[in-house]
């Protein structure tokens, strides 16, 4: 059964162009370590909560927005074994090092899916 990876990034201003970027070199690795899907997606209608919602989960801060994405794999099996090769790509000097955004607020985790239709 697949896996899915979730992601919250709050972005910094004037940083989406770069995230942009990132994002469209990093997905082509992912889909070669293993993924089927790669999706990325900016904030383009995120109310604002009463008690929480995207914001507050990333610590948003003036200006910033929120990037939503995940990677679907085929099973987990396959997403520990992309992970591994993604953790060994970012350590060489051949991945990105100038993130565009501030991974201390990032929110990730892995997911089996329950209803897929």
């Amino acid at each position: 059964m697949a896996y899915i990876d979730g992601y919250l990034i709050p972005v910094q201003p004037g940083k989406l162009d770069a995230y942009r970027k990132m994002a469209e070199e990093m997905a082509p690795k992912f889909r070669e370590w293993g993924a089927t899907r790669v999706v990325e997606a900016v904030e383009d209608d995120c109310p604002v909560g009463k008690q929480n919602d995207f914001h507050t989960a990333v610590l948003s801060e003036d200006g910033e927005k929120t990037i939503f994405s995940w990677v679907e794999w085929p099973d987990k099996e396959t997403r520990d074994a992309g992970w591994k090769k993604m953790e060994d790509y970012m350590e060489t000097a051949e991945g990105p090092h100038d993130m565009p955004f501030d991974g201390k607020r990032m929110i990730y985790g892995g997911f089996s899916p329950i209803v897929d239709q």
